[in-house]
């Protein structure tokens, strides 16, 4: 019985972080590529975009943001800059306000960002509506990017490509853990939908826009879903690239982890209805086996596997190889934590601290939830310059 509940939590963390991918690249190799939609035929063909940067006291970014944002290459008379600064107590709203080409809102109440970005979709036209963070920059031409797949009729939403700058340290095993999720997200695209987008970059048709619960932690992924809910591709623009510092310290993403998954619990009560395969067929495998698995069976089998192993290390050699590597592992992530401060010339080598960060995070990011402790308004994660 114990060996077939470790091999059975084995085989589960094995296909959560490595068969999901191979099972995509396999079914996208039998079913073909989807084909290439085709491009807007000149620059009047282009739709017009409204691009929203909700904004709470970034005064130390927005300059820069704005000026990347008015810089993008777009067709001219077709991008509107909208900043979204409720609750600011700073000068986001003034250098917003005074920056040519930027239309600006401010309430002096914090609701959030979702009441913000409800609030604002109001004043929105244009068919396409594009959400970025303050604190990310965009390649120049990451806007055409993100909008050219809407050639596609069945295009609802695009998701663009969350870049971590910087090389080394914690960056570097943050950046190798968003380039495995790219590949991901490149082949959930090709074989169906992208499930959830990241805030950082990503764009809706704006009919499509759902008035959002003002509690709702994670808009940009709910936003997403729901497109795909109503039948609609989310597809993925890898060029669309959106870069930001790396998290300035290990205290800074733990804060974000633990918000991410106390919304990543909340989502998936309000998403139930995509874990039905008879309504949604592929999407519910995608759905299931790249987020909800990753939300709830890893985490909790992570330490099982090191409980059972322990118990079964003296019944043959290879129970113990595979504890000894089991505790290799740990022991790596606990020196990466141990030299947190210092500068490791070594290629991931706190990838395997990353990977506990994220599944131990999962921990208190259900207590939230269920005591409901997690506030709506961001306690931002502070970043790093951008490299």
């Amino acid at each position: 019985m114990i060996e077939l509940l470790f091999w059975t939590a084995v085989a589960v963390l094995a296909y959560t972080w490595v068969g999901y991918g191979l099972l995509a690249a396999l079914l996208v190799r039998l079913r073909g590529d989807r084909p290439a939609p085709p491009p807007f035929a000149d620059d009047a063909a282009w739709p017009e975009v409204t691009l929203v940067i909700p904004a709470y006291n970034e005064e130390a970014f927005i300059a820069e943001k704005l000026a990347n944002s008015l810089a993008l290459d777009y067709p001219a008379g077709k991008l509107d800059v909208v900043v979204v600064a409720d609750g600011s107590t700073d000068r986001t709203f003034e250098i917003a306000r005074s920056t040519p080409g930027v239309v600006a809102f401010r309430r002096p109440e914090r609701r959030g960002k979702v009441a913000a970005m409800n609030r604002v979709m109001a004043h929105v036209t244009a068919p396409v509506v594009a959400f970025t963070d303050a604190n990310a920059m965009l390649a120049p031409d990451a806007l055409r990017q993100l909008v050219a797949p809407f050639t596609d009729p069945t295009v609802g939403a695009v998701a663009g490509e969350k870049r971590v700058a910087g090389g080394g340290g914690g960056a570097a095993s943050e950046g190798l853990y968003w380039r495995y999720e790219s590949a991901l997200k490149r082949l959930d695209s090709r074989l169906g939908s992208v499930v959830g987008a990241a805030g950082e970059l990503f764009a809706l048709r704006t009919p499509l826009y759902r008035t959002l619960d003002e509690d709702t932690l994670l808009d940009d992924f709910v936003l997403s879903l729901r497109v795909a809910e109503q039948g609609l591709r989310v597809a993925y623009a890898p060029d669309a690239a959106a870069i930001e510092g790396p998290s300035a310290s290990l205290a800074d993403e733990w804060t974000r982890k633990v918000r991410i998954c106390a919304g990543g619990w909340q989502a998936m009560t309000r998403l139930r209805g995509l874990l039905n395969p008879f309504r949604h067929g592929l999407l519910t495998l995608q759905y299931v086996s790249h987020r909800v698995l990753r939300w709830t069976l890893a985490p909790a089998l992570l330490p099982l596997v090191l409980g059972l192993n322990v118990a079964l290390a003296a019944t043959s050699p290879a129970y113990g190889l595979l504890l000894g590597l089991q505790l290799a592992f740990y022991t790596v992530a606990a020196l990466g934590w141990a030299l947190r401060d210092a500068a490791v010339p070594l290629r991931g080598f706190r990838l395997p601290l990353y990977v506990v960060f994220m599944h131990a995070a999962v921990f208190p990011g259900l207590v939230r939830f269920l005591t409901g402790r997690q506030s709506v308004n961001w306690v931002r994660a502070e970043r790093a310059a951008h490299g």
